[in-house]
């Protein structure tokens, strides 16, 4: 999963640049202001970093960022999830116009800042030149813990948060005993008078049409005994004998005029019709009636509708609505009003809690010392000789969404002294090498399959620089470590070396980043170790740094 190649347009100072990358060990180095970290920061650009538009080189629109990847079955499943296509490569691509505004792609499709940075976190591993900083915060510290033990702590902040919400919903409870007894008694009131009436859906719809059906039960009557004479009527007034005359007239002259014949089916068609119309109209009156009983006690029925909506102030097709709400509601606050069983929920989410931050506590105490000896033992390589390292646990009164234990990084300098606090007895540069000792440490543990160190030796020198370099040329083996540098210890032990330089051209600085081999590197290695001056003694000292004989 190593970092194979690298596209940069218009970033920052960097006009354009395209550099393959190898397995093993590489460094970056150059001048102080040649722009060394700017292909760390392209890379954190290109796996979701946040979007600014000072990325964008002075006179361009927009900048691209391309990073290409050799991808694993893993990675391949996660890009099967998110809705990717999976190729032999994995190519993350990012633009930044001059507003800010970023798009991204992953293998030619649109993606989100935020899928980029799920990817980044599985491919590349980024350690800063101010990683040591964080050696003195509580959260950065315990999660160095945790993830050394591979501790999935999510379980533990739901069981936390699922306590809290149970322990604030109790104290609710009892702050709003008397609200809650007023607002029982009134929902139980409105409840009560609805249950006299006991609407159903779609009853009033119901009821309606039902009742203006009686009450214009005598025009409907009238209307269809009218329509039925009027269809039937007397020998010669009803419509359907003079339908049936005009058919005879027609049938009759058919022999003569064959479209008389289309027309009298027409009317036959017609007559069918008027037949079943007449028929309907027979039995609708059988059926029906004045029924003034009925129509009496549909008054009242409705009058109860109408009293209660407007007493509610709700339409009367509002009202079974309005009492489901309302028995939903008087049954949540007799749960809220259940003190006992809102204690035992809390007692029973507060156990749970406890629980899960018990398994956490059990996975940090068991990793802690082998953590603690990892990174002593790693201390001695890089020239803090006696020095030890130990973490400790402070167990806390309560579960917190942490966990049981404050955790804290203790060092003692040299042999003989009592741990401490890494803030109050390290200096800088020691500080800078245990971050190294714990980056070393730790990395050898992560699923990422490019590490990178910016910078992160700083404060180092000697034959500790030497150390540094072994040990990053030892990581290499295993994984691509790529480090940024200003050592020529770190640097003489790479397996690849890239250099970064600036010039002048059209009136811009631009920056640019090749590889270098043999007598080249050879001039680099002594720059660092001499300055711009190249001396026969750095160039000698320079050869035998890297192996190479002399001239």
């Amino acid at each position: 999963m190593a970092l194979t190649h690298i596209t940069l347009r218009d970033f920052v100072i960097v006009r354009e640049l395209e550099l393959d990358l190898k397995n093993g060990f590489g460094v970056l180095t150059g001048e102080t202001g040649a722009g060394k970290s700017i292909l760390i920061d392209a890379l954190q650009l290109a796996l979701g970093a946040r979007a600014e538009a000072s990325v964008v080189r002075e006179g361009a629109s927009r900048c691209e960022v391309c990073a290409e990847f050799e991808p694993t079955p893993t990675m391949t499943a996660w890009l099967h999830e998110a809705g990717f296509e999976s190729n032999a490569e994995l190519l993350l691509r990012r633009t930044v116009d001059t507003s800010g505004k970023s798009r991204a792609w992953i293998n030619g499709s649109p993606a989100t800042a935020t899928q980029l940075r799920e990817l980044g976190e599985q491919l590349i591993d980024i350690h800063g030149q101010h990683a040591w900083q964080s050696l003195t915060r509580p959260d950065a510290v315990r999660g160095l813990l945790d993830a050394y033990a591979n501790i999935d702590t999510r379980p533990l902040k739901t069981a936390w948060q699922a306590w809290r919400q149970a322990e604030q919903t109790l104290s609710d409870a009892k702050q709003a005993q008397s609200t809650l007894a007023n607002e029982r008694e009134r929902l139980a009131w409105q409840i009560g008078e609805l249950d006299k009436l006991k609407p159903a859906a779609g009853e009033w719809e119901d009821i309606s049409a039902q009742h203006s059906r009686l009450a214009n039960a005598q025009a409907l009557i009238d209307g269809a005994n009218e329509a039925t004479v009027l269809l039937e009527g007397d020998e010669e007034g009803g419509a359907l004998r003079q339908l049936s005359r005009a058919i005879q007239s027609l049938q009759a002259l058919g022999h003569v005029e064959p479209e008389f014949n289309a027309l009298a089916d027409v009317l036959l068609s017609a007559q069918a019709q008027a037949e079943d119309v007449a028929h309907s109209l027979h039995s609708y009156l059988r059926k029906t009636d004045l029924d003034p009983d009925t129509l009496h006690e549909l008054d009242e029925r409705m009058g109860l509708w109408l009293s209660l909506a407007r007493r509610y102030k709700k339409t009367p097709e509002e009202l079974p609505t309005a009492l489901t709400q309302w028995r939903e509601e008087l049954a949540k606050l007799d749960a809220a009003a259940d003190l006992d069983a809102l204690e035992k929920a809390e007692r029973a989410a507060h156990q749970a809690c406890l629980k899960a931050a018990q398994q956490v506590s059990a996975q940090r105490q068991k990793a802690a010392k082998p953590l603690a000896q990892a990174v002593t033992t790693a201390m001695q390589q890089l020239g803090m000789q006696g020095g030890r390292f130990e973490v400790s646990l402070q167990t806390l009164d309560t579960p917190a969404q942490h966990g049981l234990e404050e955790v804290s990084f203790l060092v003692a300098g040299h042999e003989g002294s009592t741990p401490r606090p890494v803030g109050k007895v390290a200096s800088g540069g020691e500080l800078s090498r245990i971050a190294l000792a714990i980056a070393v440490t730790t990395s050898e543990l992560g699923q990422a399959g490019t590490l990178i160190f910016d910078e992160v030796d700083s404060g180092v020198g000697g034959a500790v620089a030497e150390t540094v370099g072994h040990l990053m040329k030892q990581l290499g083996q295993h994984r691509q470590v790529l480090a940024v540098t200003h050592l020529p210890q770190v640097a003489a032990c790479a397996d690849h070396h890239l250099l970064v330089s600036k010039a002048a051209s059209q009136g811009q600085i631009s920056s640019q980043v090749r590889p270098i081999h043999g007598e080249e590197r050879v001039n680099e290695i002594a720059r660092m170790l001499g300055g711009e001056k190249l001396s026969a003694t750095t160039l000698a000292h320079a050869r035998e740094m890297l192996g190479t004989p002399q001239n």
